[in-house]
């Protein structure tokens, strides 16, 4: 009788709100998510949602964008809000669906108070098991390349993506290629040789460096004319690089180097399956045969004449982390996609592989302070712009130095964290404020990044001392003007910083951004077992593998990892 009573309270309630409501289109905005504020319009009839489409919306796409159509569906299908965030677009979500209920208290509905259907948007469900030529696991720019690759050279290839997305950490990535000899370069300023010195200082293994340096460049010209991939005119200098050698998508992010890759893997018509994880590598006879998997519960068999591993790194691993680098603990931010737990390192080792450099977890310098996320409107200081400071307005690195000695430096300035300081000029050069608009405007919001006509009110908002950082810009200007950095040395041009504002202060935190160790790989893209000899059946390339790297990731040597071991790996496994 009781449970008759609540029910009743509860259908009374949901009426007499439904007899406020309004039937028509109302707009909501939701705070929060990643790129800023997330608005849309949503249509009611009889107090129910009948439709919504999202206005305004910045997310990154192929996250954010995937994230939200998910969440509209569920919503559409079911007559509620009550959907939880996706995985790995916990801000978007949020965002999207506070839009979502801002707009329904337009039309005097209270949210909660929706008379849910019960009914829940079906996802195909996939067969007991499937067969094909090449099996690839991980659906990042490596996993892209490799399947797109396996495809033209013949074979039938299945991709399969433990994420409701596309594109992995690639798709949050600039998605720069260090390439030497580029069509931007002038001739004779770099070489093959000269990329392979700058990723020996890491200490990676030179046979496998020499594989990449090789073909840095055709995995670049490939991108372009077979990819169609469109890049900026302009390259950036990466710290670590002997000359600037970058090149840049066009948007200065990867999500074009995502799309068109996408496009790509779609054109041939190549089997994909997402939110289809692999749990255990499948061996008969000493060779690996494929893989097993789950898809919304269910469990899945892939059996393949070739396997290719392209499941990234572990850095969103904070226990694999830890059991590697006891420093990369959960107090350190991440910029990695939630997916990059090393799924594909767990399973190719219980089967026997090998695994180098699992102690070198590199951090990225210039991150969000508050949510680690890599902060694209800072690359103003690769294109050689502003000083680095700390709290005391000093100097205290090189500015295009590698990113461990970077981060390391700043962890140990006050509050571990650096301010980038730079102009008006500047800005405008480097053109950071309308590529990355939407990021500008939310750390301007959220006060991380702070616009003034002063130097002191720069200083001011951050508390860093406006003395001795009026100090350090003079100093820095008369190094510009003899053409020598007397502090640090600093690589590329030197550009004074004016006299006059406006000028821009942005406070940074390391967070962790690549984990350089990982299955060991030859020159083939093939995965060795602990005696040095091939596994059959087994290819790997990208973060999921070790040995390339070194002890510090050179900036754009990722991209140009995946693409040449992606491409390497998909053609041999073809074979």
């Amino acid at each position: 009788m009781k449970k008759i009573l609540c029910f009743m309270l509860a259908l009374m309630m949901a009426m007499s709100f439904s007899a406020f409501a309004e039937d028509g289109t109302f707009t909501g905005v939701g705070e929060g998510g990643k790129a800023g504020n997330v608005s849309v319009e949503v249509t009611v009839e009889g107090g129910a949602i009948k439709d919504i489409n999202i206005l305004e919306n910045e997310e990154t796409e192929g996250l954010g964008d995937v994230a939200m159509e998910d969440l509209k569906q569920q919503m559409l299908t079911g007559n509620t809000v009550d959907v939880e965030a996706v995985t790995g677009a916990t801000l978007s979500s949020t965002a999207f669906i506070a839009a979502v209920k801002d707009a329904l208290s337009q039309a005097g509905i209270d949210p909660e108070s929706l008379v849910a259907t019960g009914e829940t948007a079906e996802a195909a469900e996939l067969e007991d098991a499937y067969d094909c030529d090449v099996l690839v696991i991980g659906a990042g720019g490596a996993g892209m390349a490799a399947a797109i690759k396996a495809k033209e050279a013949g074979a039938n290839v299945i991709l399969i993506e433990k994420m409701n997305n596309i594109g992995g950490n690639t798709l949050l990535s600039g998605g720069e290629i260090a390439a030497p000899g580029n069509w931007l370069q002038q001739e004779g300023v770099d070489s093959v040789e000269q990329m392979e010195a700058d990723l020996a200082k890491a200490g990676g293994n030179p046979e496998l460096d020499h594989v990449l340096a090789s073909n840095a460049l055709n995995a670049a010209e490939w991108l372009r004319d077979d990819v169609n991939v469109e890049f900026e005119d302009y390259m950036l200098f990466f710290g670590g690089h002997s000359v600037e050698r970058s090149l840049v998508p066009k948007g200065a992010t990867a999500v074009e180097l995502v799309n068109k890759l996408w496009a790509k893997v779609q054109d041939l018509g190549v089997t994909v399956f997402t939110n289809t994880r692999a749990t255990e590598l499948m061996v008969e006879d000493g060779k690996v045969v494929g893989a097993k998997a789950e898809n919304n519960g269910k469990a899945v068999e892939f059996r393949a004449k070739n396997v290719v591993l392209t499941t990234g790194g572990f850095g969103s691993n904070v226990e694999m982390r830890k059991a590697n680098d006891p420093a990369m603990d959960e107090k350190i931010l991440s910029t990695n996609t939630v997916g990059s737990t090393g799924d594909g390192i767990t399973m190719a080792t219980a089967i026997g592989a090998d695994t180098v450099d699992m102690q070198y977890i590199q951090t990225y310098p210039t991150c969000d302070a508050e949510t680690g996320a890599l902060l694209y409107v800072a690359d103003v200081r690769l294109d050689s712009y502003g000083v680095l400071v700390n709290k005391e307005g000093k100097r205290f690195v090189e500015e295009l130095e590698a990113r461990n000695v970077i981060s390391k430096a700043v962890t140990e300035q006050t509050g571990a964290c650096s301010y980038l300081f730079w102009d008006e000029d500047a800005m405008q050069k480097s053109g950071v404020a309308e590529t990355h608009k939407a990021e500008y405007e939310d750390l301007l919001a959220r006060g991380q990044l702070v616009k003034a006509d002063t130097l002191e009110a720069c200083c001011e908002h951050f508390g860093v001392d406006a003395e001795n950082l009026k100090q350090t810009v003079a100093d820095w200007n008369q190094y510009c003007a003899d053409g020598e950095d007397k502090e640090f040395n600093k690589r590329g041009d030197l550009i004074p910083i004016a006299e006059e504002g406006p000028y821009y202060m942005l406070v940074s935190k390391p967070a962790i951004h690549h984990t350089m160790g990982g299955i060991v790989i030859d020159t083939d893209a093939h995965v060795l077992d602990t005696d040095g000899n091939v596994i059959p059946g087994l290819y790997a390339a990208g973060e999921v593998t070790g040995g390339i790297h070194g002890n510090n990731r050179l900036g754009s040597c990722a991209i140009a990892d995946i693409i040449v071991f992606g491409r390497i790996a998909g053609e041999n496994a073809a074979k």
